[in-house]
């Protein structure tokens, strides 16, 4: 796939970023560069710190140094009520779907609509039409979540993502759980998002064969430390072996040394000879 870049200036830098929790490094100077029109794919194994990255792009935890830049405005600098404001410029479609048990489809979708516009109701109505027609949703509006497949509450949730059009999008794990058939329709949709309405998006998943098709770019973390960026190919022709195990699902056997485990065990620090 051929990279959709319009422009040489990042909509999305993340600079020397590292992230702390309590004493434990999560993410250690990680520095990535999304460029408008892209599909940036975010992948790792388990604990690598690709969740903790888009809890960092979406707002919801702060970084402990470096910075990360959204549309120019360094977010790491933003008050709370600041991030709020900003983030209406976003969109993001979370794992599972989040959305409302006790709302029809069309309320969830619309809700964004009604925290932050002054529209009225026959105008949010038809905005919410439109975009379960985008989302290959349309006349669903009045169902209730559990009325619903998997792929359908993924759908719905792309469609309240996008409401008010946004200049970023940002996937968590879209794939997850879905049978091969509907993951490819996803796939599918995300990428006619990026074109229909000229988004910038971030994806993290571990599904391999969706990050593949949908990505211009993928950046891999390992232990908090990227790892590699770069195209489909790059990635597939890397000879890097942690890189090579993560694409071939290789199990790398991890030797404790004695001491080391005694001392996790017992909580106690390793002695010195």
């Amino acid at each position: 796939m051929t990279p959709i870049v319009r422009d040489n200036t990042p909509v999305i830098e993340v600079k020397n970023v590292v992230t702390h929790y309590g004493s434990r490094k999560i993410l250690n100077r990680v520095n990535v560069n999304i460029h408008p029109g892209e599909i940036m794919v975010v992948m790792g194994g388990s604990g690598s710190g690709k969740s903790t990255l888009l809890r960092h792009l979406i707002g919801l935890e702060r970084i402990s140094a470096g910075y990360i830049r959204l549309l120019g405005q360094d977010i790491s600098q933003m008050s709370d009520d600041e991030l709020t404001r900003f983030y209406r410029k976003l969109g993001v479609a979370f794992q599972g779907g989040a959305l409302f048990s006790s709302m029809t489809v069309g309320e969830n979708i619309m809700l964004p609509l009604r925290e932050h516009t002054n529209l009225d109701e026959k105008t949010m109505s038809i905005m919410v039409r439109m975009k379960l027609e985008v989302v290959n949703l349309a006349g669903f509006e009045n169902l209730m979540p559990s009325e619903l497949s998997g792929g359908m509450l993924k759908r719905a949730a792309f469609a309240r993502a996008v409401i008010m059009d946004p200049i970023l999008l940002f996937c968590d794990e879209p794939s997850a759980g879905l049978d091969p058939v509907v993951a490819s329709s996803l796939d599918e949709l995300i990428l006619q998002l990026r074109d229909a309405l000229n988004m910038t998006i971030v994806v993290v998943t571990h599904e391999l064969e969706s990050a593949f098709r949908i990505a211009d770019r993928i950046t891999i973390l390992d232990q908090g430390e990227v790892l590699t960026i770069g195209s489909v190919d790059e990635v597939r022709e890397s000879g890097n072996k942690r890189i090579q195990d993560l694409l071939n699902r290789r199990f790398e056997e991890t030797i404790l040394d004695p001491d080391e485990y005694l001392a996790r065990l017992t909580g106690e620090p390793i002695k010195e000879v």
